[in-house]
């Protein structure tokens, strides 16, 4: 018989522009029973600045997870997730592009610039719920996160 796996909350960083969704990741999360922290940044000079823990965020944790939307005000996600995947410091932090986007090159663009995944998100209140638990399951109970 084995021992349940004791699940570590994890640091979740979103970076989302769209204040509906940023309300339903957080719903989904709070409704979630491992009790993640969820940082929410609006756009990818700020996501850049939490990451690097500049300024503001001199003080925030390091994301052991990042969902990003890629169509962000003042820096694209896209210029963030390559930032990031290029940067030796934070390269090794699952980054999770998780977008309204359905073109094919945003995909592809995407993966290769190195995001772990790729999701588009529901129109559907539910299915979107449903998604982002799956998202924060996965990388709750079956990946193991690189340490800092």
């Amino acid at each position: 018989m084995s021992t349940p796996q004791i699940m570590e909350p994890i640091d979740v960083l979103l970076v989302e522009d769209d204040p509906g969704d940023t309300l339903m990741i957080r719903e989904a999360f709070d409704d979630n029973k491992v009790r993640n922290t969820l940082a929410c940044v609006t756009d990818g000079v700020e996501a850049m600045e939490y990451l690097r823990r500049e300024g503001q965020f001199a003080d925030a944790p390091r994301p052991d997870l990042v969902l990003l939307d890629l169509n962000l005000p003042r820096k694209d996600g896209r210029e963030v997730l390559a930032e990031i995947k290029g940067d030796d410091d934070l390269s090794t932090i699952p980054v999770v592009v998780l977008t309204t986007s359905q073109a094919e090159e945003d995909v592809l663009r995407s993966y290769r610039l190195h995001a772990n995944a790729y999701v588009t998100k529901p129109v559907d209140f539910d299915r979107f719920i449903e998604v982002v638990r799956q998202i924060d399951e996965f990388f709750v109970t079956v990946v193991k996160l690189p340490k800092p």
